[in-house]
């Protein structure tokens, strides 16, 4: 029989919501491991939904690695929430510090040993391939191939062993268009932050399920009924699957599962056996928590509620750290991939560089600076040994516009002669249709004594454009001058605009 909820009522919590794209939410479930010992010898791929070839996803942990452990799923969590609170428009990156992160994974004291955990559970979750087949909203079969988090770039202070300073993530290109697509489960972070990590899992997991069961009318009906060895397995990475109830519920979730209870998210859950097969089934009922959060994440929540405070760390951790990493890769000629870290040094000098070239000025600047530097056999060593060439960079930069705004003068100028040329002959053919035969019979047969050496096609538009010529020199005061009908395009525009007559369409004068 399911537990029943005999505790005192829950106390009333804050609420600090965490949105997950919901494959990810799928995928968080197998991909961790909760037994800290037994992660780094999960080697093995793992399949979900096996059955279903419409749904399918399989996670191949990295061979020497293992499967991410319990303190990766911690970062994962936190890294999340901080991409919550990105808001619009949907970031690639996500930032931090390494106070920050620790003060989200519940860490106040760092240390070098607690940076090479962090880099070690960021580099699980790095490495970990993920294969996803679906089906499409138009019927088709799609697979996505992804890394949660493709790119992982680290600062340390010099060495290799100091601690981490700074880091930035990239979410995978799937996860963030899906996320754009408004495909996501909004959740109670405050409540997950008071969970241990199988918790957490439960938590994600049931929310999940309850969100998409509940229609707002069955509250008291309301139940998820699920294999215990499959929870084991597709909830919570791989767990153990005990075979005595007592040991589930004392050993293992039971823990879990009470404290659950206890902030109100389940009304009761129970552990029976299962009738279909040996096993035991699991069954949940949703508490008050859960329809307060249902209520107040999805039915009350007004157009531009998930738009949160955009905190731009760009310019602050993430672009510095992205140029340390392109001059590591320049200097060295190794991918980003093999880079291990950028010392604290290089990143500094990058937010100097940053405040007179913008990011995307960077890489042509580091091949203009190292090109410069190869000239006079200068090693250069650091990104600090380039400052020195961005004078001259900006110098060669700014010359080479001018050199382009001249190059877009001259062909300005060439379209808007070529664009009165046409406008000149066609008047010419104009006044020309308007001339008595005798003349027009003179004009043509000036023309064609002009054109006498050419023959065929050449020869015939020859003779035309002599024709509009001779009728332009002989009978042209109709015709307006350049300066006259360069007038009448900037009055077709309009006084006071911006747009320059080299600029116009001849459609837009009505030439």
């Amino acid at each position: 029989m399911p537990t029943a909820d005999t505790r005192t009522p829950p106390q009333t919590h804050g609420v600090d919501k965490l949105y997950i794209e919901n494959t990810l939410l799928r995928v968080a479930g197998a991909l961790f491991c909760h037994d800290a010992k037994r992660a780094p010898t999960h080697t093995n791929e793992i399949q979900l939904n096996r059955a279903d070839p419409d749904k399918t996803i399989t996670i191949r942990p990295d061979p020497e690695l293992g499967q991410p452990g319990p303190l990766a799923h911690k970062v994962f969590v936190a890294l999340i929430k901080k991409h919550s609170g990105y808001g619009r428009p949907i970031q690639h990156e996500i930032s931090f510090t390494r106070r920050e992160i620790g003060r989200l994974i519940g860490r106040h004291v760092w240390g070098g040993r607690d940076s090479e955990q962090l880099s070690r559970a960021l580099h699980e979750i790095h490495h970990t391939f993920i294969k996803a087949h679906f089906k499409s909203n138009a019927g088709r079969h799609v697979e996505h191939s992804f890394n949660i988090f493709p790119e992982v770039r680290i600062e340390r202070r010099e060495f290799p062993t100091d601690p981490i300073e700074t880091c930035t993530v990239t979410l995978a290109d799937p996860i963030v268009t899906s996320l754009r697509d408004e495909h996501f489960t909004c959740l109670n972070h405050a409540l997950m932050a008071r969970l241990g990590t199988i918790g957490q899992a439960l938590y994600m997991r049931l929310f999940f399920h309850f969100a998409n069961l509940y229609d707002g009318r069955n509250a008291k009906g309301l139940l998820l009924m699920k294999r215990y060895d499959d929870v084991c397995t597709e909830w919570l990475g791989g767990l153990t699957v005990l075979p005595h109830r007592s040991k589930i519920i004392g050993e293992q979730l039971g823990l879990h599962l009470d404290q659950l209870v206890a902030e109100g998210f389940l009304a009761s859950f129970g552990v029976d056996t299962a009738k279909s097969r040996d096993g035991f089934v699991l069954t949940f009922r949703p508490g008050r928590s859960f329809f307060d959060d249902y209520d107040r994440f999805y039915r009350r929540r007004r157009q531009g509620d998930l738009q949160f405070e955009f905190h731009d760390e760009k310019r602050g951790i993430g672009e510095p750290l992205r140029v340390a990493y392109i001059f590591a890769e320049k200097k060295t000629g190794q991918p980003a991939s093999s880079i291990s870290f950028v010392p604290t040094k290089d990143v500094e000098t990058a937010k100097q560089l940053l405040s007179a070239l913008s990011i995307d000025e960077m890489p042509p600047f580091i091949d203009y600076a190292l090109a410069e530097a190869r000239k006079t056999n200068f090693d250069v060593r650091t990104l600090g040994g380039l400052k020195q060439y961005v004078v001259g960079y900006v110098s060669q930069r700014q010359h080479h516009s001018a050199l382009q705004a001249q190059q877009a003068a001259r062909e300005q100028a060439e379209a808007v002669n070529s664009r009165y040329a046409t406008y000149r002959a066609a008047e010419a053919m104009r006044v020309y249709e308007a001339l008595p035969a005798e003349e027009q019979e003179a004009i043509r047969g000036h023309a064609s004594r002009k054109a006498a050496g050419l023959s065929g096609t050449l020869g015939s538009r020859m003779t035309d454009y002599y024709v509009a010529r001779i009728t332009a020199e002989r009978h042209g005061a109709g015709i307006k001058t350049f300066d006259q009908w360069s007038s009448t395009l900037r009055q077709h525009v309009g006084e006071g605009s911006d747009r320059k007559s080299v600029g116009f369409d001849r459609t837009e004068c009505g030439l």
